[in-house]
C-alpha cells in the first residue's frame, strides 16, 4: 500500500512536489478501528519558501514599477512647468524687445526732429545776423563758398 502511495506521489506533477504546495503524509504505522493499517492522507495548501519569495519578488517588482512611473509623472509634470515658465519668460523678453525697439525709434526720431528744428534755428539766426551786420561783418558770417 505505502509503495502505491509513493508510485502515486513519483507521478504528481513536479511543481506541486517541488515547491512544498502539496503535502501528502500517511500514517502506515496508525491502525484503523478495523485492525488494519490505515492510509490518512492530508491535502495542505501552504505557502512555502519557494513561491514566497516569487510572490514577493513580483510584488517588489510592481512596487518598483509603480514607483517609476509615479516618478516618471512627476519627472514630466516638472518638465511642463519650466517649459511653459520658458515660454512665458520669452513672451516677455519679445515684449520687453518690442517696447525697446519702439523706444529706439521714437528716440531717434525726435533726435532727428531736434537737428532739423536746430538747422532751421541756425538758418534764421544767420539771416537775422546778416540783416543786421554791415557788410564787412558779413563777410565773416557767410562762408566762403557761398
Amino acid at each position: 500500500m505505502e509503495d502505491q502511495l509513493n508510485r502515486e506521489l513519483d507521478l504528481l506533477p513536479s511543481t506541486l512536489t517541488d515547491s512544498s504546495l502539496l503535502r501528502l503524509r500517511s500514517s502506515s504505522s496508525s491502525k484503523s478501528e478495523r485492525g488494519g493499517p490505515s492510509l490518512d492522507l492530508q491535502l495542505s495548501i501552504s505557502v512555502g519558501p519557494p513561491s514566497m519569495l516569487m510572490c514577493e519578488g513580483v510584488e517588489a517588482l510592481k512596487w518598483e514599477a509603480a514607483e517609476q512611473i509615479r516618478l516618471a509623472a512627476m519627472e514630466k509634470a516638472y518638465a511642463e512647468r519650466v517649459r511653459e515658465l520658458t515660454r512665458r519668460e520669452m513672451e516677455m523678453a519679445q515684449s520687453e524687445f518690442a517696447r525697446a525697439r519702439q523706444m529706439w525709434e521714437r528716440a531717434r526720431e525726435e533726435v532727428e526732429k531736434a537737428e532739423r528744428i536746430k538747422e532751421r534755428a541756425t538758418r534764421q539766426v544767420d539771416s537775422a545776423c546778416m540783416e543786421i551786420t554791415c557788410h564787412s561783418c558779413r563777410q565773416r558770417f557767410r562762408p566762403a563758398s557761398a
